[in-house]
């Protein structure tokens, strides 16, 4: 078995696990996200995943019904830690990466993977250069190697660079490492909220 199997089922085992385990946290973030305030507790995005396949990547809901969208000029989504269309417990919820939980279910069902690049949208792989393709050659992931390498702190560019690292040098040690670097990050909240980033690369501002 190559390693990209073995992978897929230490992601089935795992998320399935996971879901099972921690049910009664995603009902109590679910209920709590819907007693804040009118709207859905989930946020649907569409992004596009291994070999460039569309699919729906599940968060729970941080910002306000009806917010608009905002980008930064490298089109990637603004997360500025003053962002007044968070809501108060969406803040919480980012700053402890909790909104990311409900992944699990796109681990599950194949859409993505435990580790690898973050899932992108489909305006921002329009611009890829071919190295950049090379992200679209595994599962995305809900942490990765530009996760605990430094997150929305680093710049766009440098987020792709140890995308394309992570493809390149694939390996169970590395997934074990980057699991082992994602709980303090996690803890220590860093790169959740950034400022806007300059364009850079390919990729066109956008408004």
């Amino acid at each position: 078995m190559n390693y990209l199997s073995l992978k897929r089922v230490l992601d089935i085992c795992v998320s399935g696990s996971a879901l099972v385990v921690l049910s009664p946290v995603l009902a109590g973030i679910a209920l709590a996200i819907r007693a804040a305030g009118p709207g859905p507790a989930l946020y649907r995005s569409a992004r596009l995943g291994v070999d460039g396949g569309a699919f729906e990547m599940f968060k729970f809901r941080t910002m306000r019904v009806g917010a608009p969208d905002l980008r930064n000029a490298d089109g990637s989504t603004y997360s500025g830690a003053g962002d007044s269309r968070i809501t108060p417990i969406g803040r919480w919820l980012r700053r402890t990466s909790l909104d990311e939980l409900p992944q699990l279910w796109n681990v599950l069902r194949g859409d993505m993977s435990l580790v690898g690049p973050r899932p992108e949208l489909p305006d921002q792989v329009r611009h890829y250069s071919e190295l950049d393709r090379r992200r679209l050659q595994v599962r995305p992931g809900i942490t990765g190697l530009a996760q605990v390498s430094g997150r929305n702190d680093l710049p766009w560019k440098d987020r792709r660079a140890l995308d394309v690292e992570y493809v390149t040098s694939l390996s169970f040690r590395q997934d074990l490492l980057i699991l082992a670097r994602t709980v303090p990050g996690v803890l220590g909240a860093r790169g959740v909220f950034a400022k806007p980033s300059p364009p850079e690369g390919n990729v066109p501002p956008r408004d």
